[in-house]
C-alpha cells in the first residue's frame, strides 16, 4: 500500500501542473480551484458515508481539518494556480521542489521535533543556490518581468503553507478517519476558494471551454480523489521527510510534460538548477536528525479527538 500510494502521488501530482496550466487559461484560478475542490470534497464525503465511514465529528475536529485544507489547498494550491498564469508549469514545479526544506524547518524549529544537522543546513543553503541558477539567465539579462518575479516569489510562500498544513495534518488528525478528514479538508478548501472567487469577481470572466473543463475534471479525479487522498494516507503512515520525496519526481514529470505538450523552454540553466535543487532536497531529507530530549520538547499539540 505504501509503494502504491507513493506511485500515485509521484505520477498524478507531477501531471497536475500541466492540468492547472491548461485550466487557468480559460477559468480564473480561484474559481477553478473552488469548482475542483468543492466537487471533489462533497463526493469524497458522500462516498465515505455510503461505505459506512463516520463523517460527523465534533466541531473542533472538523475545524482543524478545515484549517489544514485551507493551508494545503488554498494557501498552497491556489497560489500555484495564480503563479502559473505567468510562470511555466515546469519552472513552477522546480520552485515547489523546495517544499521538503520547509518540512525540515517546521519539524525542527517550529514544532520542536528535531535538531537540524550540518548536512541539513548545507542542503538548505544549496536549495537557495539552485533557485538562483534557475533564474540566472533572466536576472543577468534583466528580462524577468515584475509579474513573473512576484509569481515565483509567491510559490515560496505557497510551498511553506503546504508544508505547514502537512505537518499540522499529521499532528491534528488523531481520532478521525483519514479519508473522512480528507473529505472535510477538500470541502473546506473548495468553499474558501469559491468565496474568494466570488469576492474577486471571477465568475463573469470565466470562459467555459472543453479544454478548460476537461482539465478541471482531470484535476478532480487524478489530482484530488486519487493523488491527494494517497498523500494524506501517506502522512498517517510514513514520516513527513519520506512523504516529501514526491518533490524529487514531480518536477521531472512536470518539466517533461510541459516540454512535450505545451512546448515550454528547457535549457541548460533549468537542467542545472533543477539538479541542484533536487540534490539539496536529497541532502536535507537524508540527513540524520537528532531527536530532542523529553525536557527539550515542546508540548505536543492536543490530539483532535481529545
Amino acid at each position: 500500500m505504501v509503494f502504491l500510494a507513493f506511485g500515485l502521488v509521484y505520477l498524478f501530482w507531477g501531471s497536475t501542473y500541466l492540468g492547472i496550466d491548461i485550466a487557468v487559461q480559460s477559468i480564473p484560478p480561484a474559481l477553478m480551484c473552488g469548482l475542483r475542490f468543492s466537487v471533489a470534497g462533497v463526493v469524497m464525503l458522500a462516498v465515505c458515508a455510503a461505505t459506512g465511514r463516520r463523517i460527523l465529528y465534533s466541531p473542533r475536529q472538523i475545524a482543524l481539518a478545515a484549517v489544514v485544507g485551507l493551508l494545503l489547498l488554498m494557501g498552497g494550491n491556489l497560489t500555484l494556480s495564480y503563479a502559473e498564469l505567468s510562470v511555466s508549469s515546469g519552472l513552477a514545479a522546480l520552485i515547489i521542489a523546495i517544499t521538503p526544506l520547509w518540512f525540515l524547518v517546521l519539524d525542527s524549529l517550529l514544532l520542536g521535533d528535531h535538531h537540524i544537522s550540518g548536512r541539513g543546513k548545507a542542503g538548505l543553503a544549496l536549495g537557495i543556490v539552485g533557485l538562483f541558477i534557475l533564474f540566472w539567465p533572466e536576472l543577468q539579462a534583466g528580462t524577468i518581468g515584475h509579474r513573473e518575479f512576484w509569481s515565483s516569489l509567491s510559490l515560496l510562500g505557497g510551498s511553506f503553507s503546504w508544508a505547514l498544513g502537512s505537518v499540522l495534518s499529521k499532528r491534528w488528525q488523531s481520532g478521525i478517519d483519514v479519508f473522512s478528514a480528507t473529505g472535510w479538508q477538500v470541502t473546506a478548501a473548495g468553499a474558501g476558494n469559491l468565496l474568494f472567487a466570488l469576492l474577486n469577481g471571477d465568475l463573469p470572466r470565466a470562459t467555459w471551454t472543453v479544454h478548460g473543463l476537461s482539465a478541471v475534471l482531470y484535476l478532480v479525479v487524478c489530482g484530488s480523489w486519487i493523488g491527494y487522498t494517497a498523500y494524506i494516507w501517506l502522512l498517517e503512515h510514513v514520516p513527513t521527510s519520506k512523504v516529501s520525496t514526491y518533490a524529487y519526481v514531480n518536477p521531472v514529470v512536470a518539466v517533461f510534460l510541459g516540454w512535450l505538450i505545451l512546448h515550454e523552454r528547457v535549457d541548460r540553466f533549468i537542467l542545472a538548477g533543477s539538479a541542484v535543487v533536487v540534490l539539496s532536497v536529497i541532502l536535507v531529507t537524508s540527513a540524520k536528525v537528532k531527536e530532542k530530549t523529553v525536557t527539550e520538547e515542546m508540548p505536543a499539540v492536543e490530539a483532535a479527538g481529545d
